[in-house]
């Protein structure tokens, strides 16, 4: 007796099932996902247009083949009491980003809310800090393995006297420029550090990912005060 169509349709239905557990059930589920409303804003926002150049200068450049994007549960890492995020990352989180960039490996810290770890503030301290980290990790932080970006930084000569402008990187010691030569970032290594600027995930309250309650100030409790009791005074 020839069971070949019966293989045949076994194997077919078994593949079909696969395709629809793996690839249509997620998209039915979370594929017409859409912001939220949050006050007179929507979450996830869209980012800025200097955010999104950024955001294609770190997939071009391969940052997340060592920085994730994905904050664990509380129960199963120990990514929240890290700093990395106030709750675990969900579905909505990603909603605005393609190709989503999770990470596979940490060789540095989870990335989900740098942009809140160290925000773009007025005096641009958190803006030099990241473009020296481009520039040479080593200068904000001694002993890491992350690579230099040099090639996101222009050398600028100087004329004879003239002193450094406004727009150079501050440098010194043994990572200073030689005389004459100042460092400048480029308009890439702008847009990337907005980038990061703009991650800020993790830190806003959703129904399938809430923000932890915080304990009550101490001292607020439901217990009675120390001596007081129930019965009536003699």
């Amino acid at each position: 007796m020839n069971h070949g169509p019966l293989i045949f349709l076994g194997l077919l239905f078994t593949m079909a099932s696969s395709w629809c557990g793996l690839v249509l059930a997620p998209q039915l589920q979370l594929g017409n996902q859409q912001p939220v409303a949050k006050g007179s804003t929507s979450y996830p926002p869209n980012r800025p247009g200097l955010a999104n150049q950024g955001r294609e200068i770190y997939r071009a450049n391969g940052c997340f083949y060592c920085h994730s994007q994905q904050v664990g549960p509380r129960d199963s890492s120990s990514d929240i009491t890290r700093g990395w995020g106030k709750r675990h990352s969900v579905a909505q989180d990603y909603i605005n980003d393609l190709p989503v960039m999770l990470g596979s490996r940490r060789l540095g810290p989870d990335l989900m809310n740098v942009g809140v770890r160290r925000a773009e503030d007025e005096t641009g301290t958190n803006l030099v800090w990241h473009l020296q980290h481009l520039y040479n990790p080593q200068i904000t932080s001694p002993g890491s393995i992350m690579p230099s970006y040099p090639y996101l930084f222009e050398k600028r000569q100087l004329s004879r006297g003239q002193a450094h402008t406004a727009e150079a990187l501050p440098l010194s010691g043994r990572f200073a420029p030689p005389e004459g030569i100042e460092i400048v970032p480029k308009p890439e290594a702008f847009a990337l550090v907005h980038y990061l600027f703009s991650l800020q995930s993790a830190e806003v309250a959703l129904f399938e990912a809430p923000l932890p309650v915080p304990p009550p100030p101490v001292g607020d409790t439901n217990a009675a005060p120390a001596g007081a009791t129930n019965s009536a005074a003699k």
